[in-house]
């Protein structure tokens, strides 16, 4: 068993009954092939959580401080972590992740780069929007509703896959891309609906 499976696996013995996690549209997820999971972002704990409902690894950016501390830095790896310096304008970052994507594998982003103290969603960096149209990928709009406390219900709701295609062949560029991206996200929040959700472990 690799490590980013063991730790999968005891994040969601801690995660689902803590915040009775309930997941919707989990089969929106493709299964093969380069995939970018864009989700709004409310806690710290959103990545382990993005990643413990995904049906498929992701790899995750993290900020680079978090890699100057040895132990640290081999732990994040081995989990599929990796650097990228405040602002995404990292190159080495960047080339990264066309490489993730172009290899077949699925890259998790959170186009705010912050995390929303209101809860509400901010505004995109253009980073998402740049992945998006500089890639096949498909793009797969996802939303954390729900406050992280103990007892109380969290949902993940993954999207259908959006037609990136009218954009890239538009050349539109990668801030209007992020907006669209954005946008499908904030759909995905207002439509929800609790009493209709249904449960998808």
């Amino acid at each position: 068993m690799s490590l980013y499976t063991a730790a999968k696996t005891i994040l969601s013995a801690i995660f689902y009954p803590l915040y009775r996690i309930r997941v919707i549209g989990k089969e929106n997820v493709p299964k093969h092939g380069p995939v970018i999971i864009c989700s709004n972002h409310i806690s710290n704990f959103d990545p382990p959580v993005v990643g413990i409902t995904s049906p498929r690894d992701i790899y995750f950016m993290a900020k680079g401080e978090l890699f100057e501390h040895v132990f640290l830095r081999k732990l994040l790896r081995a989990i599929h972590a990796f650097p990228v310096k405040r602002g995404m304008k990292d190159r080495n970052a960047l080339r990264q992740g066309l490489q993730i994507l172009e290899d077949g594998k699925t890259l998790g982003l959170f186009p705010e780069g912050t995390r929303s103290k209101t809860g509400t969603l901010g505004k995109p960096m253009a980073g998402a929007g740049f992945f998006a149209l500089r890639s096949n990928a498909a793009i797969v709009p996802c939303a954390i509703i729900g406050p992280y406390k103990p007892g109380k219900k969290l949902t993940v709701i993954y999207g259908e896959p959006m037609d990136m295609e009218a954009h890239r062949s538009a050349k539109t560029n990668a801030k209007d891309a992020a907006d669209a991206i954005m946008a499908e996200i904030g759909k995905l929040i207002e439509n929800y609906n609790p009493q209709h959700a249904s449960l998808d472990k």
